[in-house]
Formats: structure tokens, C-alpha cells, sequence
């Protein structure tokens, strides 16, 4: 998994939306992305509003 949601989320939900296979969730304070089921498409990186969402590998 390449992406990672950052401390910047505002639990907004957008990314969950965006994701094209389920692999965000809403976790306890912000939302998680299972990393077993991302296939490091972007899209989620891409639909959010603050920019939370982070590529690792870059």
C-alpha cells in the first residue's frame, strides 16, 4: 500500500466514496485505508479536500 490518510483528515468521508474497491473505512477518529485491500490506485489521494491522503512512495 502506498497511500496513507494523514493527520490533517477531517473525517469527511469523501475518500471513502472515491475508493474504487472498499478499502477505506471510517476508524475511531479519522478513516483508515486497509492496506491488504488498496491496490495503490490514487483515486482517494486525488477526491480529498485537505489533501490527507499521502502517496509513501513519493
Amino acid at each position: 500500500m502506498a497511500y496513507k490518510i494523514t493527520d490533517s483528515c477531517i473525517s469527511c468521508g469523501t475518500c471513502e466514496g472515491a475508493c474504487p474497491i472498499g478499502a477505506i473505512s471510517q476508524g475511531e477518529d479519522t478513516y483508515t485505508i486497509d492496506a491488504d485491500t488498496c491496490v495503490s490506485c490514487g483515486a482517494c489521494a486525488e477526491a480529498c479536500p485537505v489533501s490527507a491522503i499521502v502517496d509513501e512512495e513519493a
